[in-house]
Order: C-alpha cells, then structure tokens, then sequence
C-alpha cells in the first residue's frame, strides 16, 4: 500500500467507501425485492384464509368444511400454474381432507398457538408458503384449515437477483477503481506539471513557472503559491549576484589601495609622521569599505523585502535632530550653517528605524556636497495628509542630464571634477529602494552651483 502511487491511493480509497456504499445499496435491494416477493404471497393467502373462513360460516352441514365443488376449480387441482394447496382437519385436529394437487402429500398442522403464523416448507421439491386458522360457524370452532401456496417464482426471482447481486458487486467495483484510477490521473495532472516544471528549473534557469490550471481549486492555488516563491527564490538569488558582484567590483579599489600603501610603507624604514599619515590613510579607506558593505547589505536586504517592516507613528522632526546630531563633527568641520526650526510636531505613519536611514542619507549627501561655510535649509510643512520635508544644501549641485541617474548605484555625478569628495555612489539607491518599499515619495531638484533640494513626502496617516 505504501509503495503506491498517489493516483492509486486515491482509487483504492475511493474503492473502499464505494464497496461499502454498494454493498449498503445491494443489501438494502435484496432485502426490498425479497420483503415485496413474500408480502404479496402473504396476502394471497390471507384472501384464501378469509373466504374460507366465510365459506365455512355460510355451511349448513359442517360434515364438511368446504363448499361443494371447491375440489374442482383449477387452483386446486393444478400445480404448476398458482397452485393453492387445502388441507382440512376437524376441530380435534384430525385430518379430513385435502385439495387434489396435493395428490399422496399432506402439509403439516402446527400447534394452535401457531395459528396465523406463517411457514416456509417444502412440498416435495416445491419450496411453499403456508398458514393455518381455526374456522367457525355459528360462533363454534369446527375444524382447521391450512393454506399454502407456492413460492417457486418468487423465491426463483430472490435467487437469481442473489446470483446476479454477486456477479454485478466485483464488476462495479473494478469498474468504479479503472474510472476513478482514470478520473484521478486527469485531476492529478497538473500536480504532473508542477513536478515536470520544478525538475526543470536550476540555478541558471529560474524562469521558469508553473502554468496555472483552468479551474481555480485547490491546485491552482497550489501553483499560485509555488509561482510566488520561484518569484522571491529568483529575486533572492539575483540579489546575491549583484551583492557579489558590486561588492567584488567596488571593494577591489580601496584594497588595492591599502596593499599598495602598506607595500610602500615597508620598503625602508621611515619616521613616525610617514606611519601616522599612512596607517591613518589605511583607516580611511577601511573606514569607506565598511560603509560601502553596510549599504551593499541594506541595498541586498530591502530590495522587494516587505515583511518585517513596522508601520508606526514617527515624529518626523526628532528622526531629523537625531541625524543631525550624529554630522555635527562634520558640520562643525566644514562651518556649516543649519536652518532648521518648527512650530509644532510632526508625526508621520512609517517605519522609524528605515525612515531614519533615508534622512541620515539624504542629511549626509548634504552636508558632503554643500560648500564650506554654506547652508543646509530644511523645511517641515503639511498639504492635505502629507506631511512633506525639504532638505536642500547650497552646494555644487547637479547637471539636469543626469538629474534620472542619481538613483543608480555606484553613479556619481561630476566624481572626476571634485576627487575631494568621497563617497560610494550607493546613497540615493538605497534611499529611493526604501522610499518604494515604505510609499514614501521623492523628489530631487538640483543647479550646477546653487544646490540641491531633496523633497520627501510622508502620509501623515
């Protein structure tokens, strides 16, 4: 059993609760025609037993308890064609009489308390049924009569539907296993097509999918789901490749950069400031290489990636106090001026830890870019339920041509121009990434020599 197919399974299950539901209809068949057969013989003779019972009472002699010439009709005299045999005894229980079919035989007299009680005998070969009833006349009990009647045909029709009840049981039952064996094999046939499909698939062909039933039951929700999860297997490995990739692209620079210093620095012996400014260079570049992973791991882990997001009340202008504060060595460097005041709080629905990382970015692009001495503006206002946040820099700005590919990774506007500012091109996509993933809106304004202006547009709730 074990060792079966699922299609099998299914048929041998189905067989099972069929043979007992046909068993149930066939019992309950027999029982009906057989039930049916004997009631009608039942009542034959009870029509029998009251005219002769009426017979008797009208008799004027009970020397005899028939009427004459009763011998004579043909039920009595015949035995092949409804036979009815008569047997007579007088009230002492001593046999009188009988009906000429039952020509050397004599049917048997019960108890008297087995009176209208009914008895399948035979009569020779001829499978009978009789009763017997006490008959009176004027009141008196005068005699007894037994009446039988033969139940050849019926008990002929209850054999032969017996035989064929037993004949029909095993060929419904192989019938019913080839049909619901057949039957099986067309609903499984799409479970044949998630497994094809899925054998098919492999690490450079993840395109693949399921075709979808035409009824949407139970499989097609089935294939649904299997579809979804090839979908995020996909976008998870492409994620990995180009986590691999951009990291073994962008990470090979700043190491060749620190084993070519470090190869210098041990060629010949040098003084203490030589080692200060080179171990210190070192420290910048693996300094940047780790901000450059920890945005690559961000990029990687929030690419189509919606579960475990917590949509809460934020208060927009503490996530901006708290940003700032963690660039006011930066901002104090570079003698930076700050233009940032409110009225009243503003609350946002958002996640706050993620909408954190999208004004650290856009605070951090700002404070990097904008010229020393200069200004970062940075406007709270609301418009129906947005709230909107503005934050602009008076920096080098950049070209409206490449305004579409600010949100590319590793692109950075006019990097050959000023070689000063370092970054990794990986902001602005990690921003524009969790501006998707959170509904967030986002709107970059920039002029070469005037600033930037970045517009972020939160649902307020």
């Amino acid at each position: 059993m074990f060792n079966l197919s699922f299609r099998n399974r299914i048929s041998i299950y189905y067989l099972i609760s069929s043979a007992a539901i046909t068993l149930a209809v066939f019992f309950v068949i027999f029982q009906v025609v057989s039930t049916s057969a004997m009631s009608d013989i039942n009542e034959d003779l009870h029509i029998e037993v009251q005219r002769h019972q009426q017979d008797v009472s009208q008799l004027s002699d009970t020397r005899r308890l028939i009427k004459p010439n009763e011998w004579n009709e043909s039920e009595h005299t015949e035995i092949l064609i409804n036979p009815i045999f008569v047997q007579i005894h007088d009230a002492d229980g001593r046999f009188m009489e009988k009906s000429p079919n039952l020509k050397n035989k004599r049917l048997k007299l019960f108890p008297v308390s087995e009176e209208d009680i009914f008895h399948d005998r035979f009569l020779g070969t001829v499978h009978i049924r009789q009763t017997q009833t006490p008959l009176f006349n004027q009141g008196k009990k005068v005699g007894y009569a037994i009446i039988a009647m033969s139940t050849e045909t019926p008990h002929l029709v209850i054999e032969n539907l017996k035989w064929v009840l037993y004949i029909a049981f095993p060929v419904v039952l192989v019938v019913l296993f080839l049909m619901t064996r057949f039957l099986a094999g067309r609903s499984i046939k799409p479970v044949l097509n998630i497994i094809n499909t899925t054998s098919r698939i492999t690490n450079n062909n993840f395109d693949e999918r399921i075709e979808l039933p035409r009824n949407k039951d139970e499989l097609y929700v089935l294939s649904e789901a299997i579809n979804s999860l090839l979908d995020r297997i996909e976008n998870a490995i492409a994620r990995e490749k180009q986590f691999t990739s951009d990291a073994s692209h962008e990470l090979r620079t700043p190491l060749a950069v620190i084993k070519g210093t470090l190869e210098v620095l041990i060629r010949k012996p040098r003084n203490i400031n030589e080692y200060e400014e080179k171990i210190a260079y070192c420290i910048h570049e693996v300094n940047r290489m780790n901000t450059l992973v920890e945005q690559l791991l961000l990029l990687a882990r929030f690419e189509s990636q919606k579960k475990g997001i917590k949509i809460q009340e934020v208060a927009l202008d503490e996530l901006i106090l708290e940003s700032l504060q963690r660039f006011s060595g930066d901002i104090e460097t570079n003698k930076l001026s700050i233009d940032f005041a409110f009225e009243e709080r503003h609350y946002v629905q958002s996640d706050a830890w993620l909408a954190g990382i999208i004004i650290e970015n856009v605070l951090s692009n700002a404070v990097k870019y904008s010229n020393p001495a200069g200004t970062i503006r940075i406007e709270l206002s609301h418009e129906d339920k947005l709230v909107k946040c503005t934050i602009s820099d008076s920096g080098i700005g950049i070209p409206a041509k490449e305004l579409n590919r600010v949100y590319e990774q590793f692109y950075r506007s006019n990097a050959a121009e000023h070689p000063e500012i370092k970054g990794t091109g990986l902001g602005l996509s990690l921003v524009k990434r969790l501006c998707d993933l959170l509904s967030i809106g986002i709107e970059i304004k920039s002029e070469i020599d005037k600033g930037t202006s970045v517009i972020l547009t939160f649902t307020q709730q």
